[in-house]
């Protein structure tokens, strides 16, 4: 690793450490004591935006006091997410006679629009089209702006309702689905959105209602600028884990990162809200050092995807090397593989950047990942298929961690001969055939899609850039990618043939409700239990030999998973490039 890039990864981990524990602070509070209701506590956000969610409420017909079964509530999250889909899609096909359309952009085709809506609503945010080639000025703010809040609000309160289910006794409710979608929408994702898209657009970022803008170059020839409501869409794609960027090129362009402060800026914002999570669930559970281990699973596993994809990136091709090029660092050069890389960042960044959009379902981008070196494309496709836990999404992320513990302790009884408990709660047949579940629905997804893409001849004939390990990498990412609810690509894959929207819209249906669904269950379950007492047979779960234990165990389920299809794509990519 260069020096710069061992500085700019010093002084986000200090930022972070100054900032995460007072927001994990604030969101316990924003959510509540999980066992009185989930009602807020009297803090500054309740005297500022209590008032604002009681006209929400009034004007949505919303009982702010009712509590829901976890059935109730899985329903509430579908009829609300059709709902969604069905606009967006309505709005996407028929932006061409709606206003706020400077470019004349048309209607958007059925399958890229369907592909589009089920993106944007999973918090995905894959993208089968140019941003500012296609989407009007009203589709960027009315539909992905807006989606881009709302998923995330509500992956944010699926995880509430899941402590709810781990801390309640005797209980056969998980609070009310529609008060905590507006709650976070509220208090936590539109003032810090608001706060970022301040900052963002005095660094340089756009935000505008213009259309493009012909100018001309220092030689002579003409040039048309885009314009648009750039910063306002970068700063929530950031802060809510979504990565659907405003312009084509995402986070490489300059209107929606122009400098080093802003990328930076964007690398927090991502990382705040993942990172703040477990710190309110230790609060939430009353015990800290239950937060404190799972945020130290997702620190292990997110710095090492970081130094893994950083050193490869900065170490350069070693096949030009053989060619006898220079990539070492120097003053007149950043070093290291430079492919598909912006010359603002190189590739330190880009290793950084990447690691992070992959390892937490954002999927935003400063660099191109087809370019990147085989093991570095192969660490940002592993990030993914560890089910997005280092540390992962806006609330889903803890959520998947929080399976994979329940799994943990499950193994640990059977080692020792004990009853598997976590928290005080038995974990019996009922938890763990939802566990299974949760667990093998993307694996399938991922691989069953994969295996049948690659025998078809419309993918191999008109999808696939390459052949060989990259040609099977491209397709992999793109399931891995869509399943996992990311939204990056190997963007030498062409997605927008009707076989891989339509595809792609299923994976990332099954990769967001297939598994919410089951941990919502097992939340329900779990709600219905009463506490046993802790006796000297019980095994700790807030150590750091259990943080081992679950960081084992996310990498042994994925790399028993994976790992064979790996070996014929990034794997023997990298092996190759020796």
């Amino acid at each position: 690793m260069s020096a710069a890039a061992i500085f700019q990864l010093l002084v986000l981990l200090v930022l972070l450490g100054v900032t995460v524990p007072p927001l994990g602070r604030y969101l316990a509070g924003v959510f509540g004591d999980p066992e009185l209701g989930g009602e807020p506590e009297p803090t500054l956000g309740e005297r500022l935006f209590g008032p604002i969610e009681r006209v929400i409420y009034r004007a949505c017909r919303v009982n702010p006091g009712a509590q829901q079964r976890w059935t109730v509530y899985a329903m509430s999250l579908l009829a609300f997410s059709l709902v969604s889909v069905l606009g967006l899609y309505a709005l996407l096909r028929f932006q061409g006679t709606l206003p706020l359309n400077p470019d004349g952009r048309p209607g958007v085709g059925p399958t890229v629009a369907f592909n589009t809506a089920v993106s944007f609503l999973t918090n995905t945010n894959w993208q089968a089209y140019g941003g500012e080639t296609t989407m009007s000025h009203l589709s960027q703010m009315l539909g992905l702006t807006v989606q881009n809040f709302v998923s995330a609000a509500a992956g944010m309160a699926v995880i509430v309702a899941i402590i709810r289910g781990i801390t309640r006794r005797g209980s056969s409710t998980l609070g009310n689905f529609w008060v905590d979608v507006t709650r976070i929408v509220v208090r936590v994702l539109v003032p810090m959105a608001f706060i970022a898209a301040i900052l963002l657009v005095g660094q340089g970022v756009i935000q505008n209602f213009s259309g493009p803008q012909t100018v001309s170059g220092v030689a002579g020839a003409s040039q048309s600028i885009p314009g648009g409501p750039a910063a306002s869409q970068v700063a929530i794609k950031q802060l809510g884990t979504n990565g659907g960027g405003f312009f084509n090129a995402n986070s490489t362009h300059p209107f929606e990162n122009p400098n080093g402060w802003t990328n930076l800026l964007q690398i927090w914002l991502i990382l705040a809200i993942p990172l703040a999570i477990p710190l309110a669930y230790g609060r939430m559970v009353k015990d800290r050092k239950q937060g404190n281990v799972l945020l130290g699973v997702m620190m292990v596993l997110w710095l090492g995807s970081v130094l893994l994809a950083v050193t490869a990136e900065t170490a350069g091709n070693p096949m030009l090397t053989d060619r006898g090029a220079d990539q070492a660092v120097a003053a007149q050069q950043s070093g290291g593989n430079m492919e598909g890389k912006e010359t603002r960042f190189g590739p330190g960044t880009c290793g950084l950047y990447a690691a992070t959009t992959t390892g937490t379902s954002t999927g935003a981008v400063n660099c191109m990942h087809d370019s990147m070196t085989g093991a570095g494309g192969g660490v940002a496709m592993v990030n993914m298929l560890l089910g997005e836990v280092s540390p992962g999404g806006v609330g889903v992320g803890l959520m998947g961690l929080l399976i994979y513990a329940l799994l943990a302790v499950f193994i640990a009884g059977l080692m020792v001969g004990r009853t598997p408990e976590y928290l005080g709660k038995k974990i019996q047949a009922t938890e763990m055939k939802l566990v299974v579940l949760y667990i093998v629905v993307m694996p399938l997804t991922v691989l069953g899609m994969t295996a049948v893409s690659i025998r078809l001849g419309t993918v191999l004939d008109h999808s696939m850039q390459d052949v060989g390990p990259h040609g099977l990498s491209e397709v992999l990412y793109a399931y891995t990618s869509a399943a996992n609810n990311n939204g990056s690509a190997f963007a030498g894959l062409d997605p927008a043939t009707n076989w891989m929207t339509i595809t792609q819209g299923i994976a990332m249906l099954l990769g967001r409700f297939g598994l919410i669904i089951p941990a919502l269950a097992i939340a329900g379950s779990l709600a219905r239990k009463e506490r046993v007492p802790v006796t000297a047979g019980t095994f700790p779960t807030g150590t750091p030999l259990f943080g081992g234990l679950v960081t084992g165990v996310v990498l042994i389920v994925a790399g028993l998973t994976f790992f064979p299809v790996l070996a014929l794509g990034p794997v023997a990519e990298a092996l190759a490039m020796r």
